[in-house]
């Protein structure tokens, strides 16, 4: 007989928002007494043609005009007035934003080279140095994509091996929400464990059992990162960096906490130089350290300790926690709408039945690929792209010179109501035809476009349909009885779901 999902009234956990910063309010006084005591006579020079945007005060620029603890929302209201190329100050930093599918991609796709650059971002620079993929620069970052696309690939993105190992990853998972038997669980942890598994077998050629001490550590730092690097916070501290600095805060906690990381990271290097076979080389690092070797002393060393620390902390954290919050909330929308996830597992059980999910499905599962596809589109993890113009440019008429920090507005693109006709629901249609036959939208960036589009897009790809396609055929998912379900996420870097419980019902 099959068990009643029942749930156990909980207060809601401290996890689903950062701890109220009262240093938000002394900065606030701060800035009023910057405001009555500064004298702010200088008028700035404007370049001719330079995007419209709303007067900036005098210190803060236009914060007053964001809703620092939703951004990517105020960027869209501000569109509204200003249109789709328009400039703000966030303090001293003067910023243009680009809204809607075809600015975006006129950009970043047609204007490529003079929007491939990293801006700088304090928070993180300071601490990274510039090393790594993320918020590298320049030929430091050039090199190191190269080196990450290039090492992936021999990895098996792509390819059959890395399925298989993807599938075996995916069994295990099943196998421990198999163990809750129906009652309500929180599928944080071991979603970000299972995913997280994936890329620590490319980063150093093992997996972690989803009850380690250490990986259970590392997953609450990256954590942490996301949720603190994301926050109002970190905001006020790009905006102001030079008073921040000095100023408690939760943006304080964001260094010891990237050093522990790569603490675990530096520990895991040294001990794989010690046994390095330039033969047999096992995993990235091991690809890194072989490079290492061979790279010729010069001015530009890019294959140094620093780059291989912060490149692996960079390929975790983003390897983990976008996929996984993606299938967080999948899970999330398919015990909302019932009638799509029977829809989903029909189709499974037409084309896979009890076989293993392989991607050669694909292509005869529309309804499902609709549906993984329109769970990125409206859950929207990564709403921004931030680059740099590296030289003067004209867009849409607009003259934007070289050195200008550029945010690209990506929930305008995955919400622009020119390619998607229920910008603001949750509609599998989006991607189907009349006739049922998936169609893609040229407006899905959800791992932005142009040079710097993200790296691991194909190992996404991979994952979240062998993943999703896995649980759907093994669980009905359900609310807990009574359990509301909340849509409202968590800012950080990504928007993730709120501390939630889900129960799984077997349907073997």
């Amino acid at each position: 007989m099959q068990k009643v999902c029942t749930m156990q009234t909980k207060e809601g956990s401290s996890e689903d928002m950062l701890p109220f910063d009262p240093v938000t309010v002394l900065l606030s006084i701060i800035v009023c007494i910057f405001l009555v005591t500064v004298l702010y006579k200088k008028k700035e020079d404007v370049p001719q043609n330079y995007p419209p945007g709303p007067k900036p005060l005098p210190i803060i620029g236009n914060i007053l005009n964001l809703d620092i603890e939703k951004a990517h929302l105020s960027f869209l209201e501000l569109a509204k007035k200003y249109g789709p190329v328009y400039s703000i100050k966030v303090g001293v930093q003067k910023m243009v934003v680009l809204c809607g599918y075809d600015t975006v991609r006129e950009a970043l796709v047609n204007h490529a080279e003079e929007f491939a650059e990293r801006p700088t971002t304090p928070i993180f620079t300071d601490i990274t140095k510039g090393y790594g993929l993320i918020f590298s620069r320049g030929h430091n970052s050039k090199a190191m994509r190269r080196f990450t696309l290039s090492t992936l690939r021999d990895f098996g993105m792509g390819k059959r091996t890395l399925e298989d190992k993807i599938n075996e990853e995916s069994n295990r998972l099943v196998e421990t929400i198999k163990s809750y038997k129906g009652e309500p669980f929180d599928n944080n942890m071991i979603m970000n464990a299972a995913v997280g598994n994936i890329i620590v077998s490319i980063l150093l050629g093992h997996r972690f059992d989803y009850n380690d001490p250490k990986l259970q550590r590392l997953l609450t730092i990256i954590r942490d990162i996301i949720r603190i690097g994301g926050s109002p916070m970190a905001l006020l501290y790009n905006a102001f960096p030079s008073l921040m600095r000095w100023i408690p805060g939760s943006h304080k906690t964001l260094r010891p906490t990237i050093d522990e990381f790569n603490s675990f990271v530096r520990e895991v290097f040294t001990k794989q130089r010690d046994q390095l076979d330039v033969n047999d080389q096992r995993n990235l690092i091991d690809c890194f350290l072989v490079k290492q070797k061979e790279e010729k002393p010069n001015p530009e060393l890019y294959f140094h300790d620093g780059n291989l620390t912060t490149l692996v902390t960079d390929l975790f954290s983003a390897g983990m926690e976008t996929t996984s919050t993606t299938l967080r909330w999948g899970i999330l929308l398919m015990m909302k709408y019932p009638d799509v996830q029977e829809k989903v597992q029909k189709e499974i059980e037409k084309v896979i039945g009890s076989a293993e999910p392989q991607l050669v499905h694909r292509q005869h599962m529309p309804y499902t690929d609709a549906v993984v596809h329109e769970i990125q589109r409206f859950s929207d993890i990564t709403p921004f792209v931030a680059r740099e113009t590296t030289q003067d440019v004209i867009l849409k008429g607009f003259f934007i010179p070289k050195g200008t920090h550029i945010v690209g507005s990506l929930t305008s693109v995955l919400r622009d109501p020119k390619y998607f006709q229920k910008p603001n629901e949750f509609y599998p249609q989006h991607f189907l035809d009349s006739e049922g036959n998936f169609v893609r939208s040229e407006a899905f960036i959800p791992f932005s476009a142009g040079r710097r589009s993200c790296a691991g897009e194909n190992l996404a790809k991979m994952e979240l349909f062998i993943f999703f396609t896995k649980l759907l055929q093994n669980f009905t998912f359900k609310s807990p009885l009574g359990a509301k379900l909340d849509f409202n996420p968590i800012i950080g870097i990504t928007l993730a779901p709120r501390k939630h419980e889900i129960c799984a019902i077997s349907r073997n």
